[in-house]
């Protein structure tokens, strides 16, 4: 009875860390689509047991005021709407590269000459990728 229960409980655990995810993860491309974000990719990296995150997002902005309020407003949505904090950010001094960590799911917001230089895409080629917006 005690193990039923205990796999009933790790089952229920695991279902509301996957809603939860699949919350946070739509709140992020809603705001990148808010702030006109563009070229927006998510990266499964689930099946690649080297990867840091289960996904990442990128996409990009024209301009490094534009790099840093998509940061904000994502950071800013996903606390609003899912009561979540970021573990870590970093590069909104610079503006060329906004990394957010949610553990699970990064995001990376890039100008696109950070972009195109970086191919963080190519670099996980063996993730399923899939556009959005």
């Amino acid at each position: 009875m005690l193990e039923q229960l205990t796999s009933t409980e790790s089952r229920t655990k695991s279902i509301t860390k996957l809603t939860k995810n699949s919350k946070i993860f739509k709140t992020i491309i809603s705001a990148i689509e808010d702030k006109k974000g563009s070229g927006i990719v998510s990266l499964d990296l689930r099946k690649i047991p080297e990867a840091v995150a289960d996904f990442f997002i990128v996409c990009e902005a024209s301009s490094t005021t534009q790099v840093k309020a998509i940061g904000d407003f994502i950071e800013y949505k996903v606390k609003e709407l899912c009561g979540e904090n970021p573990y870590k950010n970093e590069g909104k001094a610079t503006g060329q590269w906004v990394l957010i960590d949610y553990v699970t799911i990064v995001i990376h917001v890039m100008h696109p000459e950070a972009r195109s230089f970086y191919k963080l895409e190519d670099m996980w080629s063996d993730a399923i990728a899939q556009t959005h917006g």
